[in-house]
């Protein structure tokens, strides 16, 4: 999911924009050793968040190539997160990968953008040496959003096209029945799942908008043996606590 990021102080680095159709994209990247890591955001978060910020930090201190962006209807880019979808948002990254890098890729992926990441590695395999899932929600559309939803609201959603949910991050958050219905089009713990690289997925013990059992459901249905889940004891949704972005970090250097 998303929305658990705060927003920090201005990129260093400045926001350029990638062009896909209609939409405009904002990124930020900076130059380096390759992979190149690329961070995908959570649904509502923004490329200012405190991981994407950290990364950008941890790769510029060891010469790694380095991008963040937003998905349309997120941060500077285009649109708005009403008409957003699955499909769309990974469409989002693809461009971002295809436009702004150039050889081997890192992709780590945060909440929501967990899904896209995985999304992004089965488009372009061949360039994609290893995943980083931090609080991964892939499914998050049919298991943690329809399936908590009482038949009410969920006749609700069908009739209006949009629900408005309470958020421990401010204002409610806004779902669509097309994110629901294009969701299911993309659903990957339903099946074996076969990714190009080694797997490293963090995931807080107290996570209360997506369960750690959702990164165990990962790791069993990635058929690789090259998988690792960290449990972080107390950890929230966010994972932005100096102690576990260290871990995030140790995560990255073990396969760079």
């Amino acid at each position: 999911m998303g929305g658990a990021d705060g927003g920090v102080s201005a990129p260093a680095s400045p926001v350029r924009f990638v062009d896909r159709g209609a939409a405009r994209l904002a990124y930020v990247a900076q130059p380096g050793a390759g992979p190149t890591v690329v961070f995908l955001g959570g649904y509502a978060s923004d490329m200012t968040g405190t991981k994407a910020t950290y990364l950008e930090d941890w790769c510029r201190a060891r010469g790694h190539a380095f991008v963040r962006f937003d998905y349309q209807g997120h941060g500077r880019s285009s649109g708005r997160l009403a008409d957003g979808t699955i499909g769309e948002w990974r469409d989002d990254a693809l461009a971002v990968i295809q436009e702004c890098t150039r050889g081997p890729l890192l992709l780590v992926g945060s909440s929501m953008g967990a899904w896209i990441m995985l999304l992004a590695a089965l488009a372009v395999p061949d360039r994609v040496r290893a995943l980083v899932g931090v609080a991964a929600a892939p499914d998050f559309t049919e298991d943690l959003l329809w399936a908590r939803l009482g038949e009410g609201q969920r006749a609700a959603l069908r009739r209006d096209g949009v629900i408005g949910l309470p958020s421990a991050y401010g204002e409610p958050m806004t779902f669509t029945w097309r994110l629901v219905e294009d969701g299911r089009r993309h659903l990957l713990l339903r099946a074996p799942l076969s990714l190009p690289g080694p797997v490293r997925l963090l995931h807080g013990t107290r996570d209360a908008d997506v369960p750690w059992e959702t990164s165990l459901r990962l790791a069993e249905v990635i058929r690789e043996r090259d998988v690792t889940l960290t449990l972080v004891k107390d950890g929230e949704h966010r994972l932005s606590e100096p102690h576990e972005l260290a871990l995030l970090g140790a995560a990255l250097g073990s396969l760079l």
